[in-house]
Parts: structure tokens; sequence; C-alpha cells
């Protein structure tokens, strides 16, 4: 996946819409189907805090869609905009994430999340870019995302996010760059599920 670096410039429209193509439930059964190489995976993100002035913010739940009452990934997401081409997903970790697994369907699990109990993941910011009218790219800059996971020293994630859902390549790179875990091929294809 490479990322344009063309970009138009952004406005508090393009950072509403944006936070609404990511909301929702998601899932990549249709690539699982197509590639065994990859997971059924379910992705849900949930609006909270919604009378902040200072962008918007997500709850994130990322589980197999065989075990959704596991999720290998709680995240708060804080969408603003940093300049004139610029929108910028924040990723904060949760304290006691096990107390809200499935806040995403549960108002009073939603209740409990407060900006206190956040970590925030630094380096690990997505730097998004408007490349058409309801098409957003984005990546994490450089090595600057610390992780530990299975022997990585950092990660990248790379995103393309539309209105029919989100392209994400989530991968961890040991010392000498080398690949530790992730997807390999490509990113992970999440079609959003239009609910009637």
């Amino acid at each position: 996946m490479v990322i344009n670096a063309q970009s138009s410039v952004v406005s508090k429209h393009d950072l509403k819409k944006l936070a609404k193509c990511m909301t929702g439930t998601f899932s990549s059964q249709k690539q699982s189907l197509l590639d065994s190489t990859f997971f059924h995976i379910s992705l849900h993100m949930t609006p909270i805090w919604k009378k902040s002035k200072d962008g918007f913010w997500l709850y994130v739940e990322q589980a197999m869609a065989t075990g959704l009452d596991k999720p290998y990934r709680q995240r708060i997401y804080h969408l603003y905009i940093q300049d004139d081409s610029t929108l910028v997903s924040k990723v904060y970790e949760i304290q006691n994430a096990k107390d809200v697994i499935n806040a995403w369907k549960d108002k009073h699990k939603l209740a409990l999340l407060s900006k206190e109990k956040l970590a925030d993941r630094q380096g690990c910011s997505i730097y998004l870019h408007k490349t058409s009218d309801a098409e957003y790219k984005g990546a994490t800059p450089g090595k600057d995302c610390l992780s530990s996971l299975r022997g990585a020293t950092y990660a990248t994630s790379e995103v393309v996010i539309n209105k029919t859902g989100m392209t994400s390549w989530d991968r961890g790179w040991d010392a000498m760059d080398k690949q530790v875990w992730g997807a390999v091929k490509s990113g992970y294809i999440f079609l959003k599920e239009q609910h009637r």
C-alpha cells in the first residue's frame, strides 16, 4: 500500500465525514473466504464523548469473529485536524480494558470510559490525507510507534478509509527491520456492515 503524498485541503466537514466513515461495524469475512491467509476479524468503532469540542472520539474493539468476547485490541481514537491538509487519528490504550469489553453494544460500559483512564500510544498516531472526495489515506510516522509484541521493536500502520469500509495494514518489525507479525501480502479489507 503506497500512501499518496498528494492531498487536498481538509476542513471540519472532512473531519466529520472521516468520523462517519469510521463509525460502525466492519468485517474482513469476504477477504478471509477468498484468501485463507487472512482471518475473519470483526471491528467495531463507536462514538463516545459526543459533546467534546476537540474533534471526535471513538471506542474501538477488534476481535476474531469466533471470539467476540475476547477482543485482542481495545483502543480509543481521537480524530482531529492538525493542519490544512492533515487529519490525525491519535491512539490511546485503555486502563482496565477488560471492564469495557463489548462496550460498543452496551451504553453502561461506554459510560465507564474516561479520558483520565487513557494512556497515550506515543508515535502511533495515524496522519491522514484526503485523496478524493470521500477517501482518506494515512500511516504512522517512520519507526516512532514502539512495540514489543512477538519480538518487534516498532510497528507500522497504513490505512485507506472510505464510506464502504477500510483497508488496514498493521505490521511489527524487529531491530533489523524484519517483519515479525502482521499480514504479509497486503492489508486487511474491512467492509462496513450496512444495518437495515
